[in-house]
């Protein structure tokens, strides 16, 4: 069964904070409170997966600030920042920052459901790309160096003969080399390599 994702809700001003959880938990969307992004940062180790959702402007650091640290941590989840109307250089500091998505205050239910939606959708496709880069690595791992070789030299658009001649063996051995790749990547066309190749480098 799949695990549902968590929206940890993180906002100074516990009103704001309540109804906001209140509003989720009525449409059956998993929620977690915290009043400051200190006290969230103390719990990233053992809290779930999901959707963050934090005020722009909290004592102690900023949602701003928040969004930096997870950065540092390697932590990917979408981040949604809820911003006042006079935080709009704040709000596009976030974005640049990679913030999934901004909404001012005050915010209708249906605007903040729409964009905790498109986050958790934008997680579940990045979590799909994630698996499927991990699982071309652990292929690619199994390359030998010189099957590593003949695989850059199909990536440049190198004809078998070209990278024959760059790595001084015959163009019979590229053949086989190249076929090795192929079959080791369970890739069936160039194009699909080259795809593969690609997802495994993103960073």
């Amino acid at each position: 069964m799949a695990i549902r994702p968590v929206v940890h809700v993180i906002d100074d001003d516990q009103p704001a904070r309540d109804a906001l959880a209140f509003l989720l938990q009525c449409h059956e969307i998993e929620t977690r409170t915290y009043d400051s992004a200190v006290r969230f940062l103390a719990a990233i180790d053992r809290i779930e997966h999901g959707c963050i959702v934090t005020d722009i402007r909290m004592p102690e650091m900023s949602g701003i600030e928040l969004v930096k640290r997870l950065h540092g941590l390697g932590i990917s989840d979408p981040v949604i920042v809820i911003t006042g109307h006079a935080d709009v250089q704040l709000a596009i500091q976030a974005l640049h920052e990679g913030v999934s998505d901004f909404i001012e205050k005050p915010f209708s239910d249906d605007a903040i459901l729409a964009a905790i939606h498109t986050a958790f959708e934008k997680r579940s496709s990045r979590a799909r790309i994630e698996d499927e880069r991990d699982r071309i690595l652990k292929k690619m791992a199994g390359l030998s160096m010189r099957e590593g070789e003949v695989m850059e030299g199909l990536l440049l658009g190198k004809a078998n003969k070209v990278i024959a001649y760059d790595l001084g063996i015959s163009a019979r051995t590229v053949e086989v080399y190249r076929a090795n790749v192929m079959i080791k990547l369970e890739a069936r066309t160039l194009p699909e390599l080259v795809r593969m190749v690609t997802i495994a480098r993103l960073t």
